[in-house]
Parts: C-alpha cells; sequence; structure tokens
C-alpha cells in the first residue's frame, strides 16, 4: 500500500513562498489522484489542489493563482509551490492518494483514500 511523507512546511513571512513535497512509496503512483488539503486550528479541514492520474488540476478560489500543484510520476512525488504567502494560509497541510479499484466484473467499485502526516506551515504577519 502507498505511503506518503510531506516536508518543506517551515516558517515564513507573508509574501514569500514555500515549496511543499509529497513522497509516495510502497505502490504505484501514477494512476493515482493526488492532492493537498490543509488544516487551521478549530476550522474544518479543507482541499487546496488537486490534480489527476492525468494531469489535469483544481484549486480552492482562496489559494488560485498563488499556489501551483504538480507532479513527477518519474520521482513519485507530488508538489505544491505556493507563493504570496498570506497569514491565513496557516495550517497544517496534508498530502493525500486517492483510486478507483473496480472488484467485479459488473463494474461495482471502491474509491480508496491514503493520507500524509501533513507539515505545518506558518506565515507571519
Amino acid at each position: 500500500q502507498v505511503q506518503l511523507v510531506e516536508s518543506g512546511g517551515g516558517l515564513v513571512q507573508a509574501g514569500g513562498s514555500l515549496r511543499l513535497s509529497c513522497a509516495a512509496s510502497g505502490s504505484s503512483f501514477g494512476n493515482k489522484a493526488m492532492a493537498w488539503h490543509r488544516q487551521a486550528p478549530g476550522k474544518q479541514r479543507e482541499l487546496v489542489a488537486a490534480i489527476t492520474s492525468g494531469g489535469s488540476t483544481n484549486y480552492a478560489d482562496s489559494v488560485k493563482g498563488r499556489f501551483t500543484i504538480s507532479r513527477d510520476n518519474a520521482k513519485n512525488t507530488v508538489y505544491l509551490q505556493m507563493n504570496s504567502l498570506k497569514p491565513e494560509d496557516t495550517a497544517v497541510y496534508y498530502c493525500s492518494a486517492s483510486w478507483r479499484t473496480v472488484v467485479n466484473v459488473e463494474g461495482a467499485y471502491r474509491d480508496r483514500e491514503v493520507w500524509g502526516q501533513g507539515t505545518l506551515v506558518t506565515v507571519s504577519s
């Protein structure tokens, strides 16, 4: 089963940049949809950015134009480039992998999801 390890978090001043990395191991990477989520204390976890196995991307409105998600299948790694950071971006950022497994000839399936441990991003004013 795939395991995910995030890295790249830290303390940065507002307006600065960080690049998060999520390294996958233990299973096939290229057929997985990958995503970044974040959760601040007292708030619900939210989807930040996602990328499909085919390379299509989606972003939360709050980060669109500032963040870029990408993947390098040769390195089994997904990245989140974060520019023009704001204090409200402060959160623990989690990487996830998801995929669909077809379980019988009739087309029944199960959607599966794996999460990393998270990396803390703190943006000061």
